[in-house]
């Protein structure tokens, strides 16, 4: 169990199944090195005995992220592993998950934690899914949850029901969108707007998303094209 490099030296990943509603699909965790050695776990995986030794041997781990509503369910686990850390929250986890001990609400001012290393967007004006976006300016990467979506033939882990509601229902595959509850859920489609339009403004050049094959090429234009029904493109 090796966390897969994906930046040198400072962003790694680890892809891991999760079952939701009768489909079966991946889910990704993010472990970013700070300037300072110290190590954020976004929305972490399930963390046992083999992979906290695998995470410790990068770096000690000092803060521990939940960035989106429905990204909490290992948030414990990492707690547990490392009761040193402070957790962040995104907005409504706090209602969701109300027995989840925190140390912060995420919002758009950037903590003092990893200020001038990451900036981060609360996602506005919707009703189901509430996300957190990250910026990493160093290796210009958006870091996102379920923001974007991007489930094709080659991604893993991808069960056939899954593919099925996707591919024929949701027009989703190959298609990098929203997850289907943002697309349901936007109560404020110019707050919504608002939003977007502060991530795109962001200079950066590929995405780590939390379900679907990472956005390498493009992503700039990948973001806008995903956004457009919000964004009126």
């Amino acid at each position: 169990m090796i966390l897969t490099p994906y930046v040198a030296d400072r962003i790694w990943l680890w892809s891991y199944p999760v079952r939701m509603a009768g489909t079966s699909f991946d889910a990704r965790m993010t472990v970013v090195r700070l300037h300072s050695g110290e190590l954020m776990l976004h929305s972490p995986c399930n963390i046992d005995a083999t992979m906290a030794e695998n995470i410790s041997a990068l770096g000690p781990v000092a803060h521990i992220v939940a960035p989106g509503n429905f990204h909490t369910m290992y948030t414990a686990t990492a707690q547990a592993a490392f009761p040193g850390a402070k957790t962040w929250i995104c907005p409504g986890v706090e209602r969701r998950r109300p027995a989840l001990k925190y140390d912060g609400i995420l919002g758009d001012v950037v903590p003092a934690d990893w200020a001038g290393e990451i900036d981060q967007v609360v996602v506005q004006g919707t009703r189901i899914m509430r996300e957190v976006a990250m910026f990493h300016r160093a290796s210009r990467t958006l870091i996102l949850v379920d923001l974007i979506e991007n489930f094709t033939d080659a991604t893993p882990l991808a069960g056939w029901t899954l593919k099925l509601w996707f591919k024929y229902v949701l027009r989703m595959w190959n298609n990098p969108r929203p997850a289907p509850e943002y697309r349901m859920g936007w109560s404020d489609r110019r707050a919504a707007a608002t939003s977007l339009r502060r991530i795109l403004a962001w200079d950066f050049q590929q995405i780590v998303l939390a379900h679907g094959d990472l956005i390498d090429r493009n992503a700039h234009e990948v973001a806008a094209a995903a956004w457009s029904g919000i964004l009126g493109r």
